[in-house]
């Protein structure tokens, strides 16, 4: 009697959970694994071969943890393996290569694959993400600044950790912060706890700050067609300043765009008669 009691109590502090890891190939998924699980960095590349799979225990406050990676191969070619094991997944670490521009903008196709092989019975709402952007050791050839980055993580309500295989830098911190907050869904039923990422910016400003980023020219960038009149390049300039004013907008890159916003104008103008 009193040992089916225990086997109760340790059952109610343990728990079972599924952590799979997306991203283009080459960018680092199985050696931030590797680095947590084993304490080492591997620095001789090897692909991963469709699916890498381990067990990691951890403990996450008074509950024991027990932890299935499932490390995703980036490569297309692999698509008809990996696409069995996006089901059931508690936990997903989406990671790209700060200096391969190509990584990060994958990030939405990741996430299309993922819920498309979910089917209609998934909801990726109940998933903790965690966005790694990885390599950072190697400054000189980054592409992705940490605004962007974070930008499209927190948009999305996803967790953001600037990490480095190599160094260890990040590493745990993002793992401790993983873990943690699959257990709180774990504690939820299965539900996401609101209160997992605090945004505090609208989707209406992180899609303009990343137009922003990426427009060709000022007109672009103010939202206006060529040759627009000084009235209509105020009005849109008006507009997007309310929008990411620093003293109203707390997204991340909102200053850069704001200051990109007041030069365009001022430019424009110059020319407009």
């Amino acid at each position: 009697m009193e040992t089916n009691l225990q086997k109760r109590r340790e059952n109610k502090k343990s728990m079972r959970v599924k952590v799979i890891s997306l991203g283009n190939a080459e960018v680092g998924k199985s050696c931030i694994i590797k680095r947590y699980c084993e304490k080492r960095f591997v620095p001789k590349y090897m692909a991963t071969i469709g699916i890498d799979y381990g067990v990691t225990k951890v403990q996450v406050r008074d509950r024991e943890m027990k932890v299935n990676i499932f490390d995703m191969a980036g490569h297309q070619f692999f698509y008809e393996v990996r696409n069995e094991f996006y089901k059931d997944s508690q936990g997903v670490i989406l990671v790209y290569d700060v200096g391969q521009k190509e990584s990060f903008d994958a990030l939405d196709s990741w996430l299309a694959e993922m819920k498309q092989e979910m089917g209609s019975h998934g909801n990726m709402e109940n998933i903790v993400f965690t966005v790694c952007a990885n390599k950072i050791d190697l400054p000189k050839r980054r592409v992705v600044d940490e605004s962007e980055g974070r930008l499209w993580a927190e948009s999305r309500g996803f967790h953001y950790f600037e990490t480095s295989a190599q160094s260890g830098e990040g590493i745990g911190e993002m793992f401790q912060t993983f873990f943690s907050s699959i257990a709180d869904l774990c504690e939820n039923g299965g539900r996401r706890p609101l209160s997992g990422v605090s945004v505090g910016f609208t989707r209406e400003q992180a899609d303009t700050i990343r137009r922003i980023r990426s427009s060709k020219d000022s007109w672009d960038m103010l939202g206006v067609k060529p040759g627009a009149t000084r009235e209509e390049v105020n009005k849109a300039y008006r507009k997007l300043a309310v929008l990411l004013h620093p003293d109203k907008c707390v997204a991340p890159g909102s200053e850069d765009a704001f200051k990109a916003v007041v030069n365009a104008r001022t430019a424009l103008l110059k020319n407009i008669k």
